[in-house]
């Protein structure tokens, strides 16, 4: 069977791939979706598996279909390293700064949207978050504020109309991982991690995270300590080490967040523990649709509508 569709939109993730054939007027015609993350690829197996995904999608007007991608496809381990944009940076430059890598395939012709990086001894790097961003300025024009983007590297970015000035970086959802599964905490984890005690963990850990988020270091013991003399169950455990962690991201970007709601783009259960937290000082987290974010954000930076 044939697809047809007038271009290609792609979100290569470090995890995952996923692909969205659009047609003329915009709409969506085809999804695709495939396993083979960058971090499970060489950079000689990339356009095997873009031609795998795509196979039976044909171009509805004839000649190559323009494959626009974002992500870590265009990252220096990637398949073709897109440079940086440096911030602050207008995101409606996204696409004169975009890669082309060489495609075996002749129905397709990629092109890999850059990320953007901050210099000037507050070095950092984005990619792939900078076209969720276009994507919600694309649906939010007058938005100007900070926008949350949990996940194993969280982000906060200013965002003014298309326009991102300082963003910085946590490795919250990374240090989740390491200390659950490497660090000494490891004990104090094994076992049930979502029973009924998570909760009261959770809460319990980001109040700690929010009032102290200076003490991290001697705050995340407590976990061991509390299993040991307080008989704190898994459950609870995890829940605590969660909280804290967000608690603590959050609490350090505490003065940026103003009266303005904070949008939260990322997994739906992520979001809803940030926007929890975002509560507990007084303020609004607004989850945002990561799909049709990453969708606009992509269609935004080709220069068509929403």
């Amino acid at each position: 069977m044939t697809d047809l569709v007038d271009w290609i939109a792609v979100d290569w993730g470090t995890s995952n791939l996923r692909a969205w054939g659009i047609d003329k007027d915009g709409n969506v015609a085809v999804e695709r979706s495939s396993p083979k993350g960058m971090g499970k690829l060489t950079r000689e197996e990339f356009p095997t598996a873009l031609t795998e995904l795509l196979d039976g999608v044909t171009s509805a007007g004839g000649g190559p279909i323009e494959v626009l991608i974002c992500g870590m496809a265009g990252a220096r381990q990637g398949w073709l390293e897109a440079p940086y944009l440096e911030a602050p940076t207008d995101l409606a430059n996204l696409y004169a700064g975009a890669v082309r890598p060489a495609m075996p395939d002749p129905r397709l012709a990629p092109a890999i949207l850059p990320g953007v990086c901050q210099r000037g001894g507050s070095d950092d790097v984005m990619r792939g978050e900078e076209t969720q961003l276009l994507g919600l300025a694309a649906l939010h024009p007058d938005f100007a504020g900070i926008v949350c983007m949990p996940g194993t590297h969280s982000k906060w970015a200013r965002l003014d109309g298309t326009r991102i000035g300082h963003f910085s970086t946590a490795m919250t959802g990374e240090m989740f991982e390491l200390l659950r599964s490497q660090s000494v905490l490891r004990h104090s984890l094994n076992g049930d991690l979502d029973g009924p005690g998570r909760s009261a963990g959770f809460v319990a850990g980001a109040r700690a995270g929010l009032d102290h988020p200076d003490q991290l270091l001697g705050t995340l013991f407590k976990v061991r300590a509390s299993a040991l003399l307080s008989d704190r169950q898994p459950d609870w455990c995890a829940g605590y080490l969660s909280g804290l962690l967000i608690g603590t991201e959050v609490g350090s970007n505490r003065h940026l967040i103003g009266e303005q709601p904070v949008p939260l783009i990322g997994s739906p259960a992520l979001c809803g523990l940030y926007a929890q937290v975002l509560a507990m000082i007084g303020a609004t987290g607004v989850p945002q649709d990561t799909t049709k974010i990453v969708l606009a954000g992509l269609k935004a930076a080709r220069g068509r509508t929403v």
